[in-house]
C-alpha cells in the first residue's frame, strides 16, 4: 500500500516541479517586461503566475504529508491534509486576487494618464498562454490519473493564468490600437477571475470536510459492483465520504441468514476486495453483515430479542421435560428483527435418551415444539440428527 502511494506522490510531485519552473520563467518575465512595456495588465498576469509559483510548492509539502500511512494519530490516514492544502491554495487565490483588484482600480480612478503599452508585452502575453495551457492540460491528465483534487485544484489554477494571459492578450492589442484603458480594465478582470477560482476552491474544499457525500451517480457503481458478489443479497445504509483523493465506505450487507459469521464476514471481505480492485481511489470500507434487512429500522433502537443465554435456558428445560437431559445437543440461532428461528442438532450422546423414552426425533421435535411455543420469540423450530 505504502509503495503504491509513494508512486502516487512521486507522479504528482513530478508535474507540478515541472509546472512551478514554468511559473517561475513566466512570472519574473511578464513583471519585467510588462514594467518596460507599460502594461500594468501584463504585471498583474506576472504576479498571478508567481502565485501560482507558490501555491506549487505549498501542494509538494502536502502530497508529502497526504501520502503517508495511517498511524495512531491519523488512523483514517492523512487524506484530509490534502482537503487543507486546497483550502488553502483557494485562500491564497483570493487574496491575491482582492489584492490586485484594490491595487488596479485604485490605479484606474487616481486621473494618471495611462502609457501605451509595447509590443514586447504582446509577445510575451503570446508564450504565457501557450505554456500556462500546455501546463493546464498535463496536470489535470496526471490529477485525474490519480483522482487527487489538489492536482486538479492546481491545475485550473494554471488554467486561470492561461486565460488571464488571453485577456491581458486581447486588452494589449485594444491599447495598443488606441483604447489604452483598455490595459487597466483586462487588469481588474484578471484580478476578478483569481478570486472567482480561488472562491470555488474554497467551496468545494469546506464540502468536503463536512464530510458531504460523494454524488449518488458514483454511489451507485460502488453499490452494482458490491451487489455482483455472490452471496449478498442486498446493500443498504451505503455511506460515503472524500478524504483528499481517497474515499471511505460504509456500507451494510445482507446475507442469507443460514451463513456462518465467518462466511458472512468472508463475502463482505470479498466486496471489499471487488471495490478497491475497479476503484483505487477507495482507502477504507466498512461493513456491518446483517442477515436481514434492517434498512428501515430505527438505528438508534437496541435489540430487544432475548439472548443465546436466556433461549438456552428454555431449550434446556423443554429437554429435561421431553427425555431427562440437557446435555448431548447443540444450538444455532437465526434471528430477525422480531422472531428467532431454532436449530437444535442432536448429538450421538443424545440417542440413548431417545431409545429410553421410545421417542423419534420427529416425536421430540413436537414435544420440544409444544413445550417452547409459549414463547413469543419463537418463529420456526428444526430438530436435526447428527450422524455418527
Amino acid at each position: 500500500m505504502q509503495n503504491e502511494l509513494d508512486t502516487r506522490r512521486k507522479e504528482a510531485e513530478k508535474v507540478t516541479l515541472i509546472g512551478s519552473a514554468v511559473d517561475l520563467f513566466l512570472g519574473v518575465t511578464k513583471i519585467v517586461v510588462g514594467f518596460f512595456a507599460n502594461s500594468a495588465a501584463l504585471i498583474a498576469d506576472g504576479v498571478h503566475s508567481l502565485s501560482d509559483l507558490a501555491t506549487d510548492f505549498m501542494v509538494i509539502a502536502v502530497l508529502r504529508i497526504s501520502h503517508q500511512e495511517p498511524d495512531e494519530d491519523h488512523p483514517w490516514g492523512h487524506g484530509r491534509f490534502e482537503t487543507v492544502g486546497t483550502t488553502a491554495l483557494g485562500v491564497v487565490l483570493i487574496l491575491v486576487g482582492l489584492g490586485m483588484a484594490y491595487e488596479l482600480i485604485s490605479n484606474l480612478f487616481s486621473g494618471v494618464p495611462a502609457e501605451v503599452p509595447t509590443w514586447p508585452a504582446l509577445v510575451v502575453a503570446a508564450i504565457s498562454i501557450i505554456s500556462k495551457e500546455w501546463i493546464f492540460r498535463y496536470s489535470l491528465a496526471v490529477g485525474k490519473h490519480l483522482k487527487s483534487d489538489l492536482l486538479i485544484a492546481n491545475a485550473w489554477h494554471s488554467r486561470t493564468d492561461a486565460l488571464s494571459s488571453i485577456v491581458v492578450f486581447v486588452a494589449l492589442i485594444g491599447a495598443m490600437l488606441g483604447w489604452v484603458w483598455l490595459d487597466a480594465v483586462a487588469a481588474v478582470l484578471v484580478a476578478g477571475l483569481v478570486t472567482k477560482i480561488g472562491w470555488g476552491l474554497v467551496k468545494r474544499s469546506l464540502t468536503e470536510l463536512v464530510d458531504t457525500a460523494l454524488p449518488e451517480e458514483q454511489a451507485a457503481e460502488f453499490r452494482a459492483v458490491v451487489n455482483e458478489v455472490e452471496g449478498i443479497i442486498n446493500v443498504h445504509d451505503f455511506k460515503s465520504r472524500p478524504m483528499g483523493s481517497q474515499i471511505i465506505l460504509e456500507m451494510h450487507l445482507q446475507v442469507a441468514p443460514h451463513l456462518s459469521a465467518s462466511e458472512g464476514h468472508y463475502l463482505g471481505d470479498q466486496a471489499v476486495c471487488a471495490l478497491t480492485e475497479a476503484f483505487p481511489e477507495i482507502s477504507q470500507v466498512i461493513f456491518h453483515i446483517d442477515t436481514y434487512n434492517d434498512e428501515h429500522l430505527d438505528e438508534l433502537s437496541c435489540p430487544i430479542m432475548p439472548t443465546r443465554g436466556t433461549i438456552r435456558e428454555a431449550v434446556d428445560a423443554a429437554l429435561n421435560d421431553a427425555v431427562g437431559s440437557s446435555s448431548g445437543y447443540q444450538l444455532q440461532l437465526y434471528y430477525s428483527p422480531k422472531k428467532v428461528d431454532l436449530e437444535i442438532r442432536l448429538l450421538p450422546a443424545m440417542q440413548p435418551l431417545l431409545d429410553e423414552k421410545s421417542l423419534t426425533p420427529s416425536q421430540l421435535k413436537q414435544a420440544l415444539k409444544e413445550t417452547l411455543s409459549k414463547h413469543s420469540w419463537l418463529h420456526h423450530l428444526e430438530v436435526l440428527v447428527v450422524a455418527q
